[in-house]
């Protein structure tokens, strides 16, 4: 796309916790979950309108001065060993931008083309080695000031230091501690538990990689967003749902949720985009679930830093093809799988949840039926609804945000990621002209 847009650094310094991490706590032990989590920087970016930009960013750093107190792990660094962190205060990257365009304008290209965010986020985590992410800053802050005075907030940090849950907590509370100006001393909604719940494990004779790994990273990929929401007075959502009870077929005998029926929308896509000439492929949706507030033995988790996601793999068989076609059998596999595994984390101990995440791992990615040849397609759908996004009000309103809610929390935004050769047949998909707008 022609649209010239240049971002200009104009600083970069680290944020250091506003007060010393004591010594008993330098050494924070990473856990089980944040030691099987992929080895990436996980970018997010805000876009906020108009607002008084100086003394927002000064705000900013003092209140994520004041976060990090609570979080130190953030401001520290692995250790050699990787097992981890050095809780010294070594501070987190703060970078200070402009851009030479509006706001508007942006958004308005960027809707049609999602890379043009790449830059609001990229050079932040230039100097961010991915192949050794132990050496560098955990969090990067970029905030970039366009011409009419709207601004762009982004984060990225480290995936072995926190999942989604932990990362989309840790911005809503940094926004309130930066619109209501909170004592350091008062910050605490995160508990540092879960090294000890579930200490790090030798791995090495337990867990191989996944056999398509290498082919994975040289996949080349094409982003594209896809909306469901109301559009001239018709409800995308309502009418999938409609679509949903007026299948031919087994009735259900649940509600699907939104993100349910989505997921089965798109699977079903999918399903075909990637099919054989000759034959229809096997098909794993990974689909990762937030453990918190689901383990009744140990709930002080609810509120746990770090990553505590167990990702469920559905397997859709090859054998018969009508069943691509019935979105009552995709949707109760998916309801069902789910429901499975979460059943099996309610009464259990740390040790019996980390042996489940070890089967499914080998089930899913080295068991020769499902991983080991070439008859499988994978795909992860991992949802960010009624995540507190478009609530955080550092204190000049709400983000202009971009699956996750629109900014009327009505429908869904979906952000695919999917190799090339397989995205023009799957926007060319019936059910994806039907329902999305893209």
């Amino acid at each position: 796309m022609n649209y010239s847009m240049q971002v200009n650094i104009l600083s970069k310094n680290l944020i250091k916790p506003s007060l010393l991490t004591p010594k008993h706590l330098k050494n924070y032990k990473l856990s089980f979950f944040d030691q099987v989590a992929d080895v990436a920087h996980l970018p997010l970016v805000l876009f906020y309108p108009h607002c008084d930009n100086n003394s927002k960013n000064d705000e900013l750093e003092e209140s994520l001065s004041r976060i990090l107190t609570h979080l130190y792990p953030l401001a520290g660094r692995f250790a050699e060993d990787e097992s981890s962190i050095l809780c010294l205060d070594q501070g987190v990257t703060y970078i200070k931008a402009t851009v030479n365009c509006n706001l508007d304008d942006f958004l308005q290209q960027a809707n049609k083309d999602l890379d043009l965010a790449l830059p609001f986020w990229r050079q932040g985590i230039m100097d961010v080695d991915e192949t050794n992410l132990f050496v560098t800053p955990l969090l990067v802050v970029q905030v970039t000031t366009f011409e009419c005075g709207g601004l762009a907030l982004a984060i990225s940090h480290a995936h072995p230091t926190m999942d989604g849950c932990t990362t989309f907590k840790f911005i809503y509370e940094w926004a309130k501690v930066c619109k209501f100006g909170t004592p350091s001393k008062d910050i605490n909604f995160m508990n540092l538990n879960l090294g000890t719940l579930f200490p790090y494990k030798d791995l090495t004779t337990i867990l191989e990689p996944p056999v398509d790994e290498g082919k994975r990273k040289n996949s080349k990929l094409i982003t594209r967003k896809f909306v469901f929401e109301e559009d001239v007075g018709v409800d995308a959502i309502l009418r999938l749902r409609e679509k949903f009870d007026s299948t031919t077929g087994e009735g259900l005998s649940f509600k699907p949720s939104r993100v349910e029926m989505i997921t089965t929308l798109l699977w079903r896509s999918l399903i075909r985009s990637t099919r054989s000439t000759s034959y229809l492929k096997r098909s794993i949706m990974t689909f990762p679930i937030n453990l918190r507030g689901k383990v009744e033995t140990f709930p002080e988790i609810a509120n746990s830093f770090g990553n505590l996601i167990i990702e469920i793999p559905i397997k859709f068989e090859h054998d018969d093809e009508t069943k691509m076609e019935s979105l009552h059998h995709i949707v109760k596999l998916i309801r069902e799988s789910v429901q499975v595994i979460i059943s099996k984390c309610v009464k259990v101990t740390p040790d019996e949840i980390v042996s489940l995440v070890i089967d499914l791992y080998k089930d899913s990615y080295t068991g020769l039926e499902w991983g080991g040849d070439n008859k499988a397609v994978n795909f992860t759908c991992s949802s960010l609804c009624r995540f507190p996004v478009q609530k955080t009000d550092l204190g000049w309103g709400e983000p202009i945000f971009w699956l996750y809610d629109t900014e009327c929390e009505t429908g869904i935004v979906v952000q695919m990621d999917l190799e090339e050769k397989y995205m023009d047949k799957l926007a060319c998909d019936q059910d994806i002209m039907d329902f999305a707008k893209f």
